[in-house]
C-alpha cells in the first residue's frame, strides 16, 4: 500500500511540475519580445579582390615583383619579396558597420580622416610613421577596405594612402 501511495504521490507531483512549465494560462500575449533585429541590405558586389587585377595592384602599389598572394571569398593579400616587404590587402565586409573598423584603426594608432571616393563616404587612416594606410569605403550596409603597408625595409616612397585611394577608385568604378 505504501508503494502505491508513493507512486501516486510521485506522479501527481510530476504532473503538477509539468503544468508549471507550460504556456497554458499564461497572461503574456504571444508576439515580439523586443525590437526585431535589423537585416542588413546587401550592397553592391565588389567582386574578387575589388575587381582589381594582380598587375594593377603590383603597379599602383609599387610592389615590383609579387612574391606571394592569397585570395579567398572575402579578401586578398599581395606581398612583395624580402624581409618586412611591402604588402597590400583588400577586404570586403557584408553587414558590418564602418564604425567598428574606425575604432580598430584608432586603437592601432591610425586616426581616421573622413574621405569621399566616387561619391561614397569612408575614411583614410595613416599611421604616424606614414608607412601604413587603411582606407575604407561605405557601400550601403557593407564596406570594403584597401590597406597598404610600405614595409619596414622597402624603398617604396610616397603616401600609402594615395596608393590605397587609387585602388579604391578602381573598385568603385567597377562595382556591379
Amino acid at each position: 500500500m505504501r508503494i502505491r501511495s508513493a507512486i501516486v504521490l510521485g506522479l501527481t507531483a510530476a504532473f503538477a511540475l509539468a503544468g508549471c512549465g507550460s504556456d497554458a494560462g499564461s497572461e503574456v500575449a504571444d508576439g515580439p519580445r523586443g525590437p526585431a533585429p535589423k537585416v542588413a541590405a546587401l550592397g553592391p558586389f565588389v567582386g574578387e579582390c575589388g575587381h582589381v587585377t594582380d598587375d594593377e595592384v603590383r603597379d599602383i602599389g609599387g610592389l615590383g615583383q609579387v612574391a606571394q598572394s592569397y585570395k579567398n571569398a572575402v579578401g586578398c593579400n599581395w606581398q612583395s619579396g624580402g624581409l618586412s616587404g611591402a604588402s597590400i590587402t583588400f577586404a570586403s565586409y557584408r553587414g558590418s558597420p564602418l564604425e567598428r573598423e574606425k575604432a580598430w584603426v584608432t586603437t592601432h594608432g591610425r586616426p581616421p580622416e573622413p574621405i569621399t571616393v566616387g561619391g561614397r563616404p569612408g575614411f583614410a587612416a595613416l599611421d604616424p610613421s606614414s608607412r601604413i594606410c587603411d582606407l575604407a569605403v561605405q557601400l550601403d550596409d557593407d564596406f570594403f577596405e584597401w590597406s597598404t603597408a610600405l614595409g619596414g625595409y622597402s624603398d617604396i616612397g610616397g603616401n600609402p594612402c594615395d596608393r590605397s585611394r587609387a585602388l579604391a577608385e578602381l573598385t568603385i568604378e567597377r562595382l556591379e
